[in-house]
């Protein structure tokens, strides 16, 4: 498999996940701010942070903007300039897959185009504009019916396997950062009120399709530690850090057996597989702070992207497609 393949296949799993985790935070935090007695700024200023566009964003509309749920939202929806906005990210993800229309199904293909073409219609906007709850929820089952095809259409032999550990990763990273910028702003909320913080760490589990499993899990009072190392550490929710990392590794040892000096990812591979093991060993009860926790994550999910870009892929880090 040349590099090029496993590059575009990479970032096809990477972009898929981000639309997604992108529609999901929209509209779970759009029902909040109807829903919460907090402040529009405590609503929206997480979506920005979450998908790592707070610099950016204070500097092309002001810090005062972040209180303003109908600019973050189209700036996180429609602004070309916004990298991870969803009509850049659908974009990205049609490109890669079109680089790599001999390896995807046609059936993949055809949705993703399909979702593409609509994204940029009058049809899309009309539909944001007036209902926008079916505008993100339009956006979310067509990538979840790309998930179910890529599964179900394609050989699961190696492009699948980059797909896969790319879309992985993509969502370990972001299920972290949730969990961590949402326990930060609760941490900071001197008032605290309990029906308050209990309706955030809801919205937090809806975000993450994960307050049924939650609730089978726990079936006591909702709280933000149990919320936190569900998210984190729940091995059999796939959503959580803990499966997502750990499917992550089992791909990538699909693609590089432990045991083969002879090819390339040697450090990639431990470097995961490290990161597997520190999860496997926490607890709830001895879990570290959350922010510790998450902030180690966010930063060893993104290196080891990058050393999948430096050994698996050819270059240092960047994309392709980006």
């Amino acid at each position: 498999m040349i590099a090029r393949v496993a590059d575009h296949c990479f970032w096809l799993g990477r972009y898929l996940e981000r639309v997604d985790c992108t529609a999901r935070v929209l509209h779970v935090t759009l029902h909040l701010s109807l829903d919460a007695e907090l402040g529009p700024r405590q609503c929206w200023l997480p979506v920005v942070i979450v998908s790592g566009e707070r610099e950016a964003f204070f500097a092309k509309h002001g810090e005062e903007a972040a209180a303003d749920g109908e600019l973050v939202q189209s700036y996180m929806t429609w602004d070309e300039q916004n990298s991870v906005s969803l009509v850049r990210s659908i974009a990205a993800a049609r490109d890669n897959a079109r680089s790599i229309r001999e390896v995807v199904s046609l059936e993949v293909w055809e949705t993703l185009n399909e979702l593409y073409l609509w994204s940029q219609s009058p049809a899309a906007r009309d539909e944001y504009a007036t209902n926008r709850y079916a505008f993100y929820r339009t956006i979310r089952r067509a990538i979840e019916l790309c998930r179910g095809l890529l599964q179900s259409t394609m050989l699961h032999d190696d492009p699948l396997d980059f797909l896969s550990l790319g879309l992985l990763l993509e969502r370990a990273g972001h299920s972290a950062r949730i969990v961590d910028v949402h326990h930060h702003a609760l941490s900071k909320n001197e008032a605290r009120l309990e029906v308050v913080e209990t309706g955030v760490w809801l919205s937090i589990l809806r975000s993450c399709s994960g307050k049924e499993p939650f609730m089978k899990r726990h079936q006591g009072r909702v709280t933000g530690p149990a919320v936190a190392a569900f998210l984190i550490l729940e091995p059999l929710f796939p959503r959580s850090v803990r499966h997502a990392v750990a499917e992550a590794h089992a791909r990538l040892l699909s693609i590089r057996p432990a045991g083969a000096r002879d090819l390339p990812g040697e450090r990639t591979l431990a470097r995961l597989g490290a990161l597997d093991a520190w999860l496997a060993s926490q607890t709830p009860e001895t879990i570290l702070p959350i922010h510790d926790l998450a902030t180690y994550v966010v930063s060893e999910t993104a290196g080891i992207c990058e050393e999948i870009g430096r050994e698996l892929l050819g270059y240092g880090g960047g994309s392709a497609v980006s």
